[in-house]
């Protein structure tokens, strides 16, 4: 066997056998407070930790049996849905279960789009329950192994997860940024051509749905820190960071805001280019239509059947006709040329 049939065996074989349940808990000896992680393959793997955060990853129905057995919470199937009220998405239920829902930013090379993730806080446990593996979350998990002390409980995490979502809206704006600028060297050139006119039409679009998502998810998470400061489930040091969370998201509120106002003129540029061209295209139509009138006149005037007409008896008639055609055509044609009407 190859050695990259056996890389992809190896790769297939690892995300197979990858869990979809992932324990978190802080480590109280050598690495102090830093955040360890725990893939659990049965329920014995749980019975003894005490975690921090309970990571769950389109989790099926044993481990949702894991979780209900061990911290006696109950998962709904539909927990992860696309209910938008605030009411339906921040919550808290008669046993103490604190319930939020949010939309997290995922992009890569080819799409953008925003997954819901639900967050369950319950006896100093955070639940997350999600569809697909998130930059976000893994973000987090690798600061948080590093960098001593900064998860000390599960509303830590919670607010690192948003932190860490704010940072990346940042980043993706950043590539959009980037982005319009190579647009914008295509676009604002002397001569811009159809063709590089809808390459930068299509290229301008994408953008404008990754702000826009950006936006949503901006929105989304400034919605859900809101309702931790207003539930009073912060102390006074995660409440100054739930703050400078609402700040930075408040900074990004003004530069999604500034790249739709960019987007729209370089798609009114790209539009008014797309349009200078199919007005060249028609002005050249309307030269040609002019210049051939004035050899139409006179082909029709020598199509008259008048019986006097001296040019028709004539040997030199006909090449006097058709030499009077070219220089009627000749004539407009080089008027229009020294006007720059034909550019």
């Amino acid at each position: 066997m190859s050695p990259a049939r056996i890389a992809d065996f190896v790769a297939q074989a690892h995300f197979t056998l990858r869990p979809m349940l992932n324990v978190f808990t802080i480590d109280k000896g050598r690495l102090s407070g830093r955040l360890v992680q725990h893939e659990i393959e049965s329920p014995a793997d749980l019975a003894h930790l005490q975690p921090v955060w309970v990571d769950l990853e389109a989790p099926g129905p044993e481990e949702v049996g894991w979780i209900a057995s061990r911290f006696g919470l109950s998962i709904p199937n539909n927990i992860v849905d696309d209910d938008l009220e605030e009411s339906a998405r921040f919550y808290e239920e008669d046993n103490g279960e604190l319930h939020i829902r949010s939309d997290f930013l995922l992009e890569d090379d080819h799409t953008s789009r925003n997954v819901r993730v639900a967050f369950i806080l319950y006896n100093n446990v955070l639940f997350s329950i999600h569809g697909e593996d998130l930059p976000v979350f893994r973000l987090l998990r690798l600061r948080a192994r590093r960098i001593p002390a900064l998860i000390e409980d599960a509303k830590d995490v919670l607010l690192k997860l948003y932190d860490a979502d704010a940072e990346y809206s940042a980043d993706a704006l950043e590539s959009i940024y980037d982005a319009l600028e190579q647009v914008s060297a295509r676009v604002l050139r002397q001569d811009v051509d159809d063709k590089a006119a809808a390459e930068a039409l299509a290229a301008i679009a994408r953008e404008e749905d990754l702000n826009g998502r950006i936006r949503r998810n901006v929105m989304d998470t400034r919605r859900a820190v809101s309702f931790m400061m207003r539930s009073r489930m912060l102390n006074a040091e995660q409440f100054e960071e739930a703050r400078q969370i609402m700040r930075d998201i408040d900074s990004l509120d003004s530069h999604t805001a500034f790249l739709f106002d960019k987007i729209n003129f370089l798609m009114d540029a790209t539009v008014g280019f797309i349009n200078i061209n199919q007005n060249k295209i028609i002005k050249i139509f309307s030269v040609a239509s002019v210049a051939m009138l004035p050899p139409t006149l006179i082909a029709s005037i020598y199509g008259m059947n008048f019986q006097h007409m001296p040019e028709l008896s004539q040997r030199w008639g006909y090449p006097f006709a058709l030499g009077l055609m070219v220089f009627s055509v000749a004539v407009p044609l080089l008027y229009f040329r020294r006007k720059g009407w034909m550019r």
